[in-house]
């Protein structure tokens, strides 16, 4: 069976965060998904100024994260700040945890996981300006260009997307994290 992966997003996000781990996941034979907040399309941000159009998928009342084998949270300043005052978006991104289900996010993506109470005692990494908001959350934040926790993946910018992806790309194949054995 084909492994499906979210990539949860609205308004703002930063382009290439989506656009790389979604070629990266779609160049492996997965399937992806555009997860967002309502219907239609989302635009991006790139270079200081708004970018392309993507078309939306699913919107959040559509799945479950039972849906999925894993989830990918692009970062961009207004994304997560909008996503992060969604109640769907946070119980979203909590269930992948419960599940213990691989999550990724890069640069200000981590932001809802500081609302879905996902990150105490956890390591990883974000972009510097968030690094307070998560220590604060009870994260064991690094300075890394990718940090793995229990098929949690973590990275700080655009200039770590290949690590990212890799190690993106390995944490889909291996699945599941039980947290008791790892």
């Amino acid at each position: 069976m084909k492994k499906r992966i979210a990539i949860l997003a609205t308004n703002g996000f930063e382009e290439v965060e989506l656009t790389s781990p979604k070629a990266a996941l779609d160049k492996e034979g997965f399937e992806t998904h555009i997860i967002s907040l309502e219907k239609g399309s989302i635009k991006s941000w790139k270079d200081g100024n708004w970018g392309s159009t993507f078309e939306v998928d699913k919107t959040l009342d559509e799945v479950t994260a039972s849906d999925y084998n894993a989830l990918v949270l692009p970062g961009g300043v207004i994304n997560p700040d909008q996503l992060r005052r969604d109640e769907n978006a946070i119980t979203f991104v909590r269930d992948f945890f419960k599940q213990e289900k691989p999550v990724a996010a890069i640069c200000h993506g981590p932001q809802i996981l500081i609302d879905a109470e996902v990150v105490e005692n956890r390591k990883m990494t974000s972009f510097s300006a968030i690094k307070k908001d998560l220590m604060n959350a009870g994260a064991i934040w690094m300075d890394k260009e990718v940090v793995v926790d229990q098929g949690f993946v973590t990275s700080r910018s655009p200039e770590d997307l290949k690590a990212f992806n890799d190690k993106l790309v390995e944490e889909v194949y291996e699945g599941k994290h039980d947290e008791q054995h790892a």
